[in-house]
């Protein structure tokens, strides 16, 4: 089928230009951060992440998403090119975003506003990982949207003709990921954060956060066309696919963190109460 001729611009006033793009990126902060607040009501506010701290916490993760994301794409996908034409690097509505990069600026704002205010950084990760999906799903959206980012060749059915695809059909790959890392790892998620046991466990929903999105990444870079400036990363191995395999190991990591710490303290608590009696 035809790439359908979406224009890449949402609409403009006067000289003021709007873009899907950034519709997308405004769209899934706003509506995941009222996610967040929801889950923080979930415990009636008495949970150790209350609403103030999803507010403050707000500026905070926009300054990580656009900061993070821009330096990863650099430094991560292009950095000669940015290195010869420097003035680049500020234009943003070109495209040229990271997620892992992003992902490292939101983390680093996490630690950093935890230690701020005194409180519980796993609980944070937690509610802020079961809300990133939603900005994983427009963002894959946006990228079908401009064109960008498409999938190899292929002969199937449901192949695209993109714009600068070389005239052949190619998966429809930002779709793969919109659905995977977005709405499937959303749906996850949100059973997880839900039940008052498993949302107890503090980084289990970080920890599933990173393998999920990691696993759905890797899978799909076999359908994603390899960035043209990288090629292909140790023969076979795409940058995506590099980037994701310490997300796995993190993510494995806090998902048995999880477990023994809370298997720990019930433990701890029961001796205790032995000793006591």
């Amino acid at each position: 089928m035809n790439y359908p001729a979406i224009d890449p611009i949402a609409f403009s006033v006067g000289p003021l230009v709007v873009r899907w793009y950034a519709l997308a990126y405004l769209a899934g902060l706003l509506l995941g951060w009222a996610y967040a607040l929801h889950i923080t009501k979930l415990d009636k506010n008495e949970g150790p992440i209350k609403k103030i701290h999803i507010d403050d916490f707000f500026p905070w993760a926009i300054a990580g998403v656009i900061l993070g994301g821009r330096v990863g794409y650099i430094l991560f996908y292009n950095l000669d090119m940015y290195l010869a034409e420097p003035a680049k690097i500020l234009r943003l509505w070109e495209g040229g975003m990271s997620f892992h990069g992003g992902a490292l600026g939101v983390i680093l704002a996490m630690i950093l506003f935890a230690w701020k205010h005194k409180i519980q950084l796993l609980r944070l990760t937690d509610i802020v990982c079961a809300a990133v999906p939603i900005g994983l799903f427009f963002g894959r959206i946006a990228n079908f949207i401009n064109g960008e980012l498409f999938g190899r060749a292929t002969d199937s059915k449901w192949g695209v003709i993109f714009p600068g695809g070389g005239g052949v059909p190619r998966h429809p790959s930002q779709i793969y990921e919109a659905v995977l890392e977005g709405a499937v790892l959303f749906i996850l998620l949100a059973i997880i954060i839900h039940s008052k046991t498993l949302r107890d466990k503090a980084g289990l929903v970080s920890g599933l956060f990173l393998t999920g999105y990691a696993a759905a990444r890797m899978f799909v870079e076999q359908f994603r066309q390899p960035d043209a400036q990288i090629g292909f990363v140790l023969n076979s191995l795409t940058m995506g696919q590099v980037l994701c395999i310490p997300m796995i190991l993190g993510g494995l990591f806090l998902i048995g963190y999880a477990f023994i710490s809370k298997s720990y303290d019930a433990t701890h608590r029961n001796n205790q109460t032995k000793n006591s009696a």
